[in-house]
């Protein structure tokens, strides 16, 4: 049963529903040890053709600067990401995955696509198509 934050119940369930999927993946990537944001990174780092700054990977993400320099920190301290000087200014710094983070980046995604299988293991093609299709029409009418 969802909590009556809006004025519509079926924002409320979208909202709940949402929080809910997110809290029962994270509870599977913290058992490997990493968690919904850090795959984010990972996942943004590792599809970049090139090195990311922080700015262009915090936009990715869509998450505050200073959440990204938090995950970020984390991830260097764990081996996973490397700073490198940026070539053209001396201010800024490049992310790139190292071996270790390419590593842990295909884990985690292995985990992420499970627990997301369990999760909607009981919507059949058509389900599915159909949610997309009324997700999409509230998306634009959102934009």
């Amino acid at each position: 049963m969802a909590v009556h934050g809006s004025s519509d119940i079926l924002v409320d369930e979208l909202y709940e529903t949402t929080h809910q999927l997110r809290q029962f993946v994270e509870t599977r990537l913290r058992a490997g040890g990493a968690s919904v944001a850090r795959l984010r990174a990972l996942r943004m780092l590792a599809l970049s053709e090139r090195p990311l700054r922080m700015r262009d990977l915090s936009e990715m993400t869509d998450v505050a600067a200073r959440t990204t320099t938090s995950i970020v920190d984390s991830l260097e301290r764990d081996g996973l990401v490397e700073r490198l000087r940026h070539p053209d200014d001396r201010r800024a710094f490049l992310l790139r995955l190292t071996d270790k983070g390419r590593e842990c980046h295909r884990e985690a995604e292995e985990v992420d696509g499970l627990a997301l299988a369990e999760a909607t293991a009981e919507l059949d093609a058509e389900d599915r198509a159909q949610l997309r299709t009324l997700l999409a029409r509230i998306r634009k009418a959102t934009s």
